[in-house]
């Protein structure tokens, strides 16, 4: 405000008609600096308040439900199939080989797989008690009905791109429903809320992880140079297409998972007189009346229904987009695929965070530090280091995967190569610009983008459903013959897709 000060002093030859315009002038910028600061601290997070606990996490949680009952509970049914579907490589095609359902199951474990596994975890716990935990199990289940019907769908309307395939709901959405506009603004919705939200998000992570080390790192130019070695790392990746993307996440993610299960097992083991109190406190208090209807927003239910949900993204119409790319010989395999990717998440990934937390007994806090502490006590400060390096592996290949989901939607819209071309250079901007800053206003607005998202692609999997639940009885006929099942699309009076006639 000091500077619009400085415009208001005048000396005695200011003529009356300039000091009254300036005087204007700086009550002007005033006022445009109060809206943006009342937008930032008040508008936004209650929009974002209003939006994810009273209206998104119901719709969520109602069309998770109702897509577990009409499909039988097909998540848990049908999860012996997963194995043999991941056994089965993808094809080739003028000599270069297509992506299998394992390789778009990393892409989009990728994705679902980042920072918040391990901090958002810790935030949940200390908000809403270890009671949150199995609320995010109960969601991760629930979730799995959703996944699958989104992912089946972006199967069966994908489109051929080369020797590959893109698809998701965008894609269904113009094709199914017969709203490309309606399909244009979720593609929009999508590309700001992960370009330019999200992934700046886990750039800044990155370099929140590297602060620990160096004091005053903030006011250096340490910050500068991990948001330029991010960039070139990511367009290293990002400029070799999806193919590319799919090799380096069907690496890294298995390495990087693995990495931190086996952490995790560890803990586990070597404080396993105290894994019984654990599950006993978890179980005690997602059940404690007081817990969860006193102050009902900040209970267990709520929060670790949030985190699940939030966490795995069953239904927020991303994961659909990796889902779209694998060669499958029907559509209900990568929807099954894509269930397992919910199960890794968060009953996986999640629980060994929450895990490592609960068994060690430390001072319970909302931030990174509470993880770092927790594995402080069995592995001293190489625990601490792990950490560090698990959050860079985590948030980098969400920046890949991220991506991925942008560049298929926005060539939904146009696609152009010099257009993409522009939107690569301003993705890397937006990540070499994370590392440095704290865009609190960037980052809620991306989560409400995430939210409109979501409730555009809940509307579609509702309307569209059908098709997918007919696809999956298509599929169980098949298996119970004893064959391979085999999608034609006019078998369930289909005559709207392009891949499958």
């Amino acid at each position: 405000m000091f500077a619009f000060q400085e415009i208001l002093r005048y000396d005695e030859d200011t003529p009356a008609v300039t000091r009254e315009t300036e005087k204007e002038r700086g009550n002007f910028m005033e006022g445009i600096i109060w809206a943006l600061q009342w937008v930032n601290e008040q508008f936004l997070p209650s929009l974002n308040d209003l939006m994810y606990s009273k209206l998104l996490i119901f719709l969520l949680v109602l069309v998770g439900i109702y897509f577990t009952v009409r499909t039988g509970f097909v998540q848990v049914r049908r999860i012996a199939d997963v194995g043999k579907i991941l056994r089965e490589r993808g094809e080739k095609k003028d000599g270069q080989k297509q992506i299998s359902s394992f390789q778009a199951l990393m892409m989009s474990t990728a994705s679902r797989v980042g920072t918040g596994n391990i901090a958002g975890i810790a935030a949940a716990i200390a908000a809403g008690g270890p009671g949150a935990v199995f609320w995010m199990w109960l969601m991760a289940v629930i979730g799995g009905a959703s996944a699958f019907v989104e992912s089946t769908l972006a199967q069966i309307y994908k489109v051929k791109d080369g020797n590959s395939f893109r698809g998701g709901p965008a894609y269904y959405i113009q094709r199914g429903l017969g709203k490309r506009w309606l399909g244009c603004v979720f593609a929009v919705l999508l590309i700001l809320c992960f370009a330019y939200g999200f992934n700046g998000l886990q750039s800044f992570n990155i370099s929140s992880a590297i602060s620990y080390y160096m004091p005053n790192y903030s006011q250096t130019i340490l910050p500068a140079v991990v948001g330029l070695v991010l960039a070139v790392l990511t367009g290293l990746v990002i400029f070799g297409g999806v193919h590319r993307i799919s090799a380096i996440t069907s690496v890294m993610v298995p390495v990087m998972a693995g990495g931190y299960i086996l952490i995790g097992l560890i803990m586990f083991f070597t404080h396993l007189s105290a894994v019984p109190d654990v599950f006993a406190l978890i179980f005690r208090e997602a059940f404690d009346v007081q817990a969860i209807f006193g102050g009902f927003a900040g209970s267990a239910v709520v929060i670790g229904i949030k985190r699940g949900l939030f966490s795995n993204e069953a239904g927020m119409g991303s994961a659909p987009n990796a889902a779209a790319t694998a060669v499958v010989s029907h559509p209900v395999k990568q929807g099954l695929i894509q269930t397992l990717s919910v199960f890794l998440d968060t009953l996986v990934i999640c629980s060994t965070t929450a895990m490592i937390l609960l068994v060690s007994g430390v001072e319970v806090s909302e931030d990174i530090s509470y993880v770092q502490r927790a594995v402080h006590t069995t592995f001293g400060d190489m625990g601490i280091h792990f950490i560090t390096i698990a959050i860079f592996f985590f948030a980098y290949s969400s920046l890949v995967g991220n991506y991925y989901y942008t560049e298929s939607n926005l060539r939904f819209i146009k696609d152009s190569k010099p257009l993409l071309f522009a939107f690569r250079i301003t993705c890397l901007a937006a990540i070499f610009l994370g590392a440095q800053a704290n865009f609190s206003t960037v980052w809620n607005l991306a989560d409400i983008l995430m939210g409109f998202m979501s409730i555009v692609n809940i509307f579609a999997i509702a309307l569209l459903g059908n098709i997918a639940l007919r696809a999956l009885k298509d599929y169980d006929l098949q298996r119970k013959r004893g064959v391979d099942p085999v999608f034609r699309a006019k078998d369930i009076g289909l005559y709207n897709t392009d891949e499958w006639k």
